[in-house]
């Protein structure tokens, strides 16, 4: 396959909606070029499926000499081979380093396989206290239900390297990646950028194209103060945790009104006693968010879930 210039690469990102090649047992990852030795692997935003092999978010594959840097590692064992062929089209360096910056299962249950190839894994220490939370849950909930026998052979896997404080920074064959954590999806859960390339990989901070989601153990107020950042890093390119490759436009319009949303108008509105329902149904239709796929099935449940962690407060 030829490598795309990076015009090219960022019109196919503007462009881009993964498919299924051939028949439905066949979907094939590819990567797609961000910036300089950067790429993102965009996964479907659809729900986890047994025909996507559970691979319904994005991750990034970084060139360097010295090795392969992945930022996050899939769903599982069966999917670490597919990760494998999208990195073979842009280098032939092994992967030297996997990167976690996310908790959900999709992002880290693929550790144990890289790890068995050689790879080191590197994540914050509160990440990895998250993934032992929620192992359980992912190796018994709608990951293995949709995978069904391609999650045989998963196992969770944890960092060799631990990451200690809220920051830190690692090279590897010249690129610095610089780590923070976000604690908004899942708590643990971070964003790296990479300063050379201005290229930032957000994790499940920001999605784009389709709806955020709140679950119960989910902080937007985390999520609006992490979004604060990286308005202050202003990177050129923004890779989401769901949705193509964008921008800071983007990136704000699609996640960081939204968390300014549910924190000022919903969460607002739970500090000064306003009774649910009627803030639920005065919120029902925002026009400004319903260009996002999911809307109808996340909306209500995200302001429900935002307005019991502010009345809590």
């Amino acid at each position: 396959m030829l490598l795309r210039s990076a015009m090219t690469g960022l019109l196919a990102a503007s462009l881009f909606q993964p498919v299924l090649a051939g028949n439905a047992e066949t979907y094939e990852p590819e990567v797609e070029h961000v910036n300089d030795n950067v790429y993102a692997i965009i996964g479907p935003t659809d729900a986890r499926t047994y025909e996507n092999h559970g691979m319904n978010a994005n991750y990034g594959v970084i060139a360097t000499d010295e090795g392969v840097i992945l930022i996050d590692a899939g769903p599982g064992a069966f999917s670490g081979p597919y990760i494998e062929r999208a990195v073979a089209e842009v280098s032939d360096q092994p992967v030297r380093w996997v990167v976690n910056i996310g908790v959900q299962d999709h992002r880290w249950l693929g550790n144990d396989y890289f790890q068995q190839q050689g790879a080191e894994v590197i994540a914050f220490e509160k990440t990895v206290e998250s993934q032992k939370e929620f192992a359980d849950q992912h190796m018994e909930g709608r990951l293995p239900d949709a995978l069904e026998d391609r999650f045989e052979g998963t196992q969770p896997g944890y960092a060799e390297r631990v990451l200690e404080d809220d920051t830190a920074s690692i090279t590897l064959g010249g690129t610095e990646i610089e780590l923070s954590l976000t604690d908004a999806h899942f708590p643990g859960d971070a964003m790296a950028y990479l300063p050379a390339a201005d290229v930032v990989f957000t994790g499940d901070l920001i999605y784009v194209d389709r709806m955020l989601g709140i679950h119960p153990w989910s902080n937007p107020q985390n999520g609006l103060e992490a979004f604060a950042r990286l308005e202050a890093i202003d990177p050129a390119h923004v890779v989401p945790g769901h949705g193509r490759v964008s921008d800071m436009e983007r990136a704000r319009r699609d996640s960081g009104d939204y968390y300014n949303f549910l924190v000022n108008t919903v969460g607002e509105a739970a500090r000064n006693f306003e009774a649910m329902s009627d803030v639920l149904n005065a919120n029902e239709d925002v026009e400004r968010f319903k260009h996002l796929e999911h809307y109808d099935s996340w909306h209500r449940t995200n302001m429900n879930r935002t307005f019991i962690l502010f009345e809590g407060m």
